[in-house]
């Protein structure tokens, strides 16, 4: 799963990368290239299941990101750059909330909602133009030829049509089962889930929550699949360079209690509506990804696609279950260990045994 970092010229978008992501890869003034690296979804659970079974391995979930330059109507007619964005799952919109004079603002003010709103634009006009050609296309193709695959699909597209005519993203339409399947090979812009990420000034780090409250309530309220969290960019640099403990100190004395990239990977993750559940080991402890209401067989799969093809049944268990009984001997005592089926949906934090042929 991949979210893209996006946002106007000036707003700490790739400085938030390179924390979140280690990656310092150099990139030329002006190129359209695409910037990738992987963020660990921190999870205090696998440190709680490491120390039970003390395996030589650990292995995290992960959430891939993706950095590209500055949203511009410019790059948005290069098609290297569009396509960049199309294979997004998500968009991690960084929007410039702090002052700072020796940073100007490519529009003269630092306006969070202005910027927010010109992003979006860009995106749905983006998106306008796709769908315009499509439909004329369609009108063509239905002149000579009758079939209902093809009147479904342009009405579809009307639809899609007056809500990006209204400066609306597509994010906001609902769409059934058969709809989404649809339109899903175009890969619009504006459909993608959106996570604002209010990079705000050290003066306002102590009010991280309230501000991101303020927003989410206020200005961004009833925006369908989007999200809102605060992070103050220049706080992360100075915590990347520290060791835990101090890092700890550091973001106790602004009274918060974990770094806003921590957050902000948490919240990437629930943005794709993905959890985790576990399996545990004296070789490995680790978590695994998989869509919110995954069956277990589908999870199998996660693991290995033989175990799904063979799937027999799955042993579950919850993870804090399994550290308190002191491990899998504990649990199938007190007959906590349970086999559950193809169909059972797995729950964040079970810890899974599969069972195959």
């Amino acid at each position: 799963m991949k979210t893209a970092i996006i946002g106007l010229p000036t707003v700490g978008k790739t400085s938030l990368f390179t924390i979140l992501t280690g990656a310092h890869q150099e990139t030329r003034m002006g190129s359209t290239a695409v910037r990738t690296g992987v963020a660990k979804v921190p999870d205090s659970r696998l440190d709680e299941l490491a120390k039970l079974f003390q395996p030589p391995k650990i292995t995290h979930a992960s959430v891939e990101y993706v950095d590209l330059p500055a949203i511009s109507k410019e790059n948005l007619r290069d098609p290297s750059y569009v396509a960049g964005l199309r294979v997004a799952d998500a968009f991690a919109h960084v929007v410039r909330v702090f002052e700072d004079a020796t940073i100007p603002h490519e529009k003269g003010s630092v306006d969070p909602l202005r910027d927010i709103d010109d992003v979006e634009t860009e995106l749905v006009l983006s998106d306008l133009v796709v769908v315009e050609k499509r439909l004329e296309r369609l009108d063509k193709d239905r002149k000579k030829i009758k079939n209902p695959e093809l009147d479904r699909e342009f009405e579809l597209l009307e639809k899609c049509k007056t809500l990006l005519d209204a400066t609306q993203p597509l994010r906001q339409l609902e769409l059934d089962a058969d709809g989404e399947k649809r339109i899903r090979g175009f890969q619009f812009l504006s459909q993608k889930p959106m996570l604002y990420v209010l990079n705000v000034g050290e003066q306002q780090a102590s009010k991280l929550h309230e501000i991101e409250q303020q927003y989410r309530s206020g200005p961004l309220k009833d925006r369908a699949h989007t999200d809102v969290m605060a992070i103050c960019g220049k706080i992360e640099a100075e915590l990347a360079e520290l060791p835990s403990e101090e890092a700890l100190e550091y973001l106790a004395s602004y009274g918060l209690k974990e770094s806003g990239l921590v957050r902000m990977i948490t919240a990437s993750y629930r943005l794709l509506g993905l959890m985790s559940f576990l399996t545990a080991g004296e070789t490995e402890v680790r978590a695994w990804t998989v869509p919110i209401a995954s069956t277990a067989v589908k999870a199998a799969g996660t693991i290995h696609s033989d175990f799904e093809k063979k799937f027999i049944r799955a042993e579950v268990v919850n993870w804090k279950m399994l550290v308190d009984l002191g491990g899998y001997p504990g649990v199938r005592e007190k007959g906590l260990l349970r086999l559950e089926g193809k169909e059972y949906v797995v729950k964040d934090g079970d810890v899974l045994v599969i069972r195959h042929g």
